[in-house]
């Protein structure tokens, strides 16, 4: 009896008191975890929607950012604002000179035409590869997405265009069950998304916007030539390829 009192420090119920320094040290631990989460949330809430505003064409070519003004406008601190900002320069979507300065890029005319290239290469492919999946279903949520691209062109609103087309694409993409593919396409639409609006204000100018009805044409016909034949104008359209 007195060799088990010694061993719990003379405690009769057998258990020992918890050292002050364990729970001080579980309580630090619990909160960088707690603080990490957080960050990481952050994070991905600011990549997310700063993303989104360069692919749909919401900050113009060469619009000037910076960690300070990224943090205040959206409550965020400058650990996330940064992690958010190494990631979108590592797609494209933004660069950062030798000096620090973060900016949308301002394509050249070549590189639009690389681009557009590419989508010509993929998107076409992706459109086969969802064809065998067209359900009525599809294609009737595709005519509903295309009526709102008709408003948007109606109304003028170039970034609800920009938006509504790349939506219109992309649920149709992912009936291609290509993921590794759709996501090259998205970062190639990622970093065309600066010149969008005005290659979008140029096909304006123009008369002619898009051939999203040759598209659904197609599909509901199961034509697979003339699916990749419309799919391929509508991505180089103004694109000068």
């Amino acid at each position: 009896m007195a060799q088990w009192r010694k061993q719990t420090n003379g405690h009769a119920d057998g258990i020992p008191p918890l050292d002050g320094r364990f729970i001080c040290d579980h309580k630090y631990r619990m909160t960088q975890a707690q603080k990490q989460i957080e960050t990481g949330a952050a994070h991905e809430r600011v990549y997310r929607s700063l993303r989104n505003q360069v692919m749909f064409g919401e900050l113009p070519p060469g619009q000037a950012l910076t960690l300070r003004g990224i943090g205040q406008a959206f409550g965020v601190s400058m650990t996330p604002a940064r992690e958010a900002i190494r990631r979108l320069v590592a797609e494209g979507a933004l660069t950062m000179s030798s000096s620090g300065r973060i900016s949308t890029p301002e394509i050249a005319r070549d590189r639009i035409e690389e681009l557009a290239a590419i989508r010509a290469l993929l998107e076409p492919e992706l459109a086969t590869r969802a064809l065998p999946r067209a359900h009525p279903a599809l294609l009737e949520r595709l005519r509903g997405i295309n009526s709102n691209v008709d408003q948007m062109v109606a109304k003028r609103d170039a970034m609800g265009y920009i938006r509504a087309n790349l939506e219109f694409h992309r649920t149709l993409y992912l009936r291609a069950q290509a993921p590794a593919m759709l996501a090259m396409v998205e970062t190639v639409w990622l970093q065309l998304g600066p010149t969008m609006r005005q290659l979008y204000s140029n096909m304006q100018l123009s008369g002619r916007l898009g051939h999203h009805r040759e598209v659904l044409a197609a599909l509901h016909a199961g034509d697979e030539a003339a699916l990749q034949v419309a799919v391929r104008r509508d991505v180089t359209q103004g694109c000068g390829c």
